[in-house]
């Protein structure tokens, strides 16, 4: 590329850029940074805001409530995590493995991402409360049963759209070190272990990442399915636990419920919470990136 082509393209990039800079600034930037202002103040209607400091702050680690979200989205995600990467890799390991019908059972596995999260959280809670009720119980009754659908939930609408990025991996790992590997008299499992999964591993970390995330984001999956509600615990002071209501609802709750002077808590839960997915994700990448292998 010559250098006057550079200086046309340098000159002209902004106006090409300009609009999504703008809708970007407009759309996340300042929404963001008012979203922290408000953080630190008490109101019920934004332009009545009144600068409180980090009182929000301290009240929500002081909430029972939203420490028990934090903790139940913390179990959550780390399951749903593991269930997840390891089901979808097993998945998509097999079906590269030159399956009849494997194109069809890609289609089949992936259709469930297809569905919103509120259909899936009211469908599955029919399955669940009509299988459950041969046992004269319900999802909404004991908390073990709330914890478990969403992991069943997640699994079944999640595991197909991992499985594509597995499977995008995995064909991409040189045919020639595979059967360098087999002529060396590696056993089918030490091939895997040692030569496929650790060239997989962009594919790893980006599958982590988003299980991971989404597994703290989790909002409308535990809205629809039984509403991050029953079985209640009741405190001395008067308060109630959600036993399976997790950390975005949690805050949906705050910001949204009865008491409307708590909205600016249920903003500095919201800027703690985008803190926590952020820090963890950030630390993830880096952590799975040292992993990979440079082809």
């Amino acid at each position: 590329m010559n250098k006057k082509r550079r200086r046309a393209m340098a000159r002209w990039g902004w106006l090409f850029l300009g609009p999504v800079a703008v809708a970007f600034t407009i759309g996340f930037i300042w929404p963001f940074l008012q979203g922290i202002y408000l953080s630190l103040c008490k109101f019920v209607l934004t332009r009545d805001a009144e600068f409180v400091g980090f009182s929000n702050y301290l009240d929500a680690f002081k909430d029972e409530t939203f420490m028990h979200s934090f903790w139940y989205t913390a179990l959550f995600a780390i399951v749903s995590l593991v269930l997840i990467n390891v089901l979808a890799f097993t998945v998509a390991y097999f079906l590269t493995q030159k399956i009849k019908g494997a194109n069809l059972f890609r289609t089949v596995f992936f259709m469930p991402n297809l569905i919103g999260g509120i259909v899936l959280g009211y469908i599955w809670s029919m399955i669940f409360d009509g299988i459950l009720s041969q046992w004269g119980t319900s999802i909404l009754l004991e908390t073990k049963y709330g914890f478990w659908g969403l992991i069943i939930l997640m699994l079944w609408q999640q595991i197909g759209y991992m499985m594509i990025i597995y499977i995008a991996g995995l064909q991409a790992v040189p045919e020639d070190m595979i059967e360098a590997a087999r002529i060396d008299g590696a056993s089918r499992t030490q091939t895997l272990f040692k030569v496929t999964i650790p060239n997989v591993m962009p594919s790893i970390t980006i599958c982590t990442f988003l299980s991971l995330t989404n597994g703290f984001k989790l909002f409308d999956q535990n809205l629809a399915l039984n509403g991050g509600g029953q079985p209640f615990i009741q405190n001395a002071d008067g308060s109630v636990i959600k036993t399976t209501e997790m950390m975005a609802l949690n805050i949906y709750n705050t910001f949204y419920g009865q008491n409307s002077t708590s909205r600016g808590l249920g903003q500095a839960k919201a800027v703690i919470f985008f803190v926590l997915v952020a820090g963890l994700g950030i630390a993830q990448l880096a952590f799975t990136r040292k992993k990979e292998v440079q082809q």
